[in-house]
């Protein structure tokens, strides 16, 4: 006997992991334009600064869908780590952004970066290969 409830449920989890695949993936190239706009900005033409900012406005919102899908669907514990990094990275990213002049902590922005770079790029790859 086939148990049809099974098989939806099942169905509608593998859904929510593609989705959770498509939206890492799509974080993780929205930071690949986050680091172009920034290299135009410093570079070629100070104006795409305003981009390199609108990005991080934009797709920050992101990080909150893929922690929504950690809650309703289980994931193994090292996808729950990285997505949780995700958020923790880029909360950094926003206070070295705008508390530089007070502590100077714009020295740290970069190698954040790099780190929410290398954690997104890995949890695309582990999410990958978990589906």
């Amino acid at each position: 006997m086939i148990d049809l409830h099974s098989e939806q449920t099942k169905l509608s989890e593998r859904w929510i992991q593609k989705g959770f695949l498509a939206i890492a993936v799509l974080f993780n190239f929205c930071l690949i334009a986050q680091l172009l706009t920034v290299g135009l900005a410093v570079f070629d033409d100070p104006t795409w600064w305003n981009i390199h900012i609108l990005l991080v406005r934009g797709y920050g919102g992101l990080v909150v869908l893929l922690l929504a899908g950690l809650l309703i669907n289980p994931f193994p514990q090292k996808i729950k780590m990285l997505t949780v990094s995700l958020g923790i990275l880029l909360t950094l990213q926003f206070i070295t952004g705008h508390l530089n002049h007070l502590f100077h902590l714009g020295v740290l922005h970069p190698l954040i970066g790099f780190s929410l770079f290398t954690s997104s790029t890995t949890l695309v790859h582990r999410a990958w290969l978990y589906i």
